[in-house]
């Protein structure tokens, strides 16, 4: 049975407008994403195929255009809108986080990170720059590597905070294969940038080691 002809108290579209978006299943949200299905599932049931595929949401979120367009019903259409409404919510994380204190706004960082590294099959680094009033200046990637390794140079880092006129920095990096445990070398790395940056009076405020939906933050467990 297609969903138009299902009750309305039941319809994905229906329940998330009168309920609000929290109250649906992943199924039913992906069914809202979709709009249709394919012959002999409906867009509920298609959403359900997805995820069994995929395994997560954030696997189905981080798969490349060829895997994404290798399951019937999906395709470079889906594929761009998926993308599009992830940047969405990226920038509009940003934008949050922009509006006040980064200090203030933990959550919002560490989803931001989350979105930003999430499906990412390689260590990426990234450092936030902030003002004297902890507000975020900008956020940008400044080193990708591979599936274990990335290389970080202190100097670019010191160089692109003077740049930016930041007051302090957030560090940032990705275990695309691994736990959010920082490693030995993520150690070194961090006590590193911190006597690099201390040279030029810019403190380093945290380091976040991101692992699908886990944050782990160098300053909640005093390790700055």
């Amino acid at each position: 049975m297609a969903i138009k002809e299902w009750p309305p108290e039941r319809r994905p579209r229906e329940r998330l407008i009168r309920e609000g978006a929290a109250a649906l299943s992943d199924a039913e949200l992906l069914a809202v994403f979709l709009r249709t299905g394919i012959p002999g599932k409906d867009a509920v049931q298609l959403g359900q195929q997805i995820l069994h595929h995929f395994g997560s949401l954030q696997a189905m979120f981080g798969a490349s255009l060829e895997a994404f367009s290798a399951l019937h019903g999906l395709g470079p259409a889906k594929f761009a809108q998926l993308q599009a409404v992830m940047e969405l919510a990226r920038r509009a994380i940003l934008e949050e986080i922009k509006a006040g204190q980064a200090l203030n706004s933990p959550r919002a960082v560490k989803e931001y990170l989350r979105i930003t590294f999430s499906g990412k099959d390689f260590e990426s680094f990234h450092v936030l720059f902030l003002d004297v009033k902890n507000r975020l200046i900008e956020a940008r990637e400044m080193f990708r590597g591979t599936l274990t390794h990335t290389s970080v140079y202190p100097r670019e880092v010191v160089k692109a905070a003077l740049a930016c006129n930041a007051a302090s920095i957030m560090l940032a990096h990705n275990h695309p294969s691994g736990t959010p445990d920082p490693s030995e070398s993520d150690l070194l790395l961090t006590r590193a940038l911190v006597q690099a940056m201390a040279l030029v009076d810019i403190r380093i405020l945290d380091h976040f080691v991101v692992a699908g939906h886990q944050v782990h933050s160098f300053a909640e467990h005093g390790q700055l």
